[in-house]
């Protein structure tokens, strides 16, 4: 259980990863005014130069396209983006380079691809590095694939092509506006305190009054994370009640198995207590079964869940996280049980009447 649980935590956090670290995702929304008024490239430019502590700030703009290479046709997505961008978000490249900086100006018809589009409309043998292809009806060149970023939210974002920014606004989306910016900041800076910087600045350009609600919203990805963080701590105090739960019967079980076996042996007790056997070794003798019992049953618990995780962290598409802290910890408690639940039978049985226990039929 800890381990699957372990195994979705890594998951959830390579898709926030994906997002960027140390991060505001910033987007306009409707607010009293009932109309989605979008950014421009000057409140990105009013961010750069304003808002203290920020490493990257750029805008993103997209549109739906159909993709074509060579009779190939595959339905993706074309972001308007700038270099800023691509460390924001921390993209890195499997293949090729970055845009210019006279393709970034200029508008070039350049792109740069995703994974699954390459995969989907370029032969596997084949570079797309230096190829054109059609968005729709516009032509551009290949010059980089980025390296896989996978899926968030059910969205794939390794479906994408990346094209220079002023380039998708004349062609695509036919305007300056900006979808969404996304503002990297110094983790040694407070977010909330940038946050409020930011908030205060984009209210000041967007003309807000004190008492209007604001129309745009900020999102922070360390609060994410912090979130995100909280959640599995909450799963895992519940785990751990489970197994405590679980450890309980298991204990109870050994206790039973115990106690029948000093009523069924209860005359080889009498008969070693009567030839001078201490009582000490006597409940030694039974707190040993008892712990070797357990260590046993721990041992099979292990391989078994070992198997049992690792097919449903297949099954469920999560990675498999092997912790050995975990699999010792639950070696150790395994025989903590047998010593805790084995004492009351071992002592039971230190403490027969030699000659009761003789007696016994």
């Amino acid at each position: 259980m800890v381990t699957l649980g372990r195994g979705v935590t890594a998951d959830i956090e390579e898709q926030i990863s994906s997002l960027g670290s140390n991060m505001f995702i910033v987007f306009p929304v409707q607010g009293d005014r009932d109309q989605l008024r979008p950014f421009d490239e000057r409140d990105v430019e009013a961010v750069r130069e304003q808002v203290a502590g920020v490493n990257f700030v750029a805008g993103q703009v997209e549109s739906q396209v159909t993709a074509i290479h060579n009779g190939q046709n595959w339905r993706s997505k074309v972001e308007g983006v700038n270099n800023e961008f691509f460390d924001a978000r921390g993209i890195k490249l499997d293949e090729g380079r970055r845009f210019s900086e006279r393709e970034q100006q200029s508008g070039a018809n350049v792109c740069i691809i995703g994974p699954t589009v390459r995969d989907e409309i370029f032969l596997a043998s084949q570079s797309p590095v230096g190829e054109h292809m059609r968005l729709n009806n516009v032509s551009c060149q290949v010059i980089g694939v980025f390296a896989t970023r996978g899926a968030v939210g059910g969205s794939d974002d390794d479906n994408a092509i990346f094209m220079p920014l002023t380039n998708v606004q004349r062609r695509f989306t036919g305007n300056d506006d900006i979808g969404y910016m996304v503002v990297a900041y110094d983790p040694s800076y407070s977010s909330t305190a940038m946050s409020h910087a930011l908030v205060s600045l984009l209210r000041e350009r967007r003309v807000l009054l004190e008492g209007q609600a604001n129309d745009f919203d900020i999102v922070d990805t360390a609060e994410i994370n912090e979130t995100v963080a909280s959640t599995v701590g909450t799963m895992t105090i519940m785990v751990a009640a489970i197994a405590a739960i679980s450890l309980v019967v298991g204990g109870v079980g050994i206790m039973n198995i115990m106690l029948v076996s000093v009523t069924e042996r209860t005359r080889e007790i009498g008969i070693r207590l009567a030839i001078g056997a201490l009582a000490r070794e006597v409940r030694m003798q039974f707190l040993t079964e008892a712990v070797v019992l357990c260590c046993f049953g721990g041992l099979v618990g292990i391989l078994f869940g070992f198997a049992l995780s690792l097919g449903l962290s297949s099954l469920l598409g999560v990675p498999y996280v092997f912790d050995p802290f975990i699999n010792i910890l639950s070696f150790a408690i395994s025989a903590l049980i047998g010593i805790i639940f084995g004492y009351f039978p071992a002592r039971r049985a230190s403490n027969l009447d030699p000659i009761e226990a003789l007696r016994h039929e």
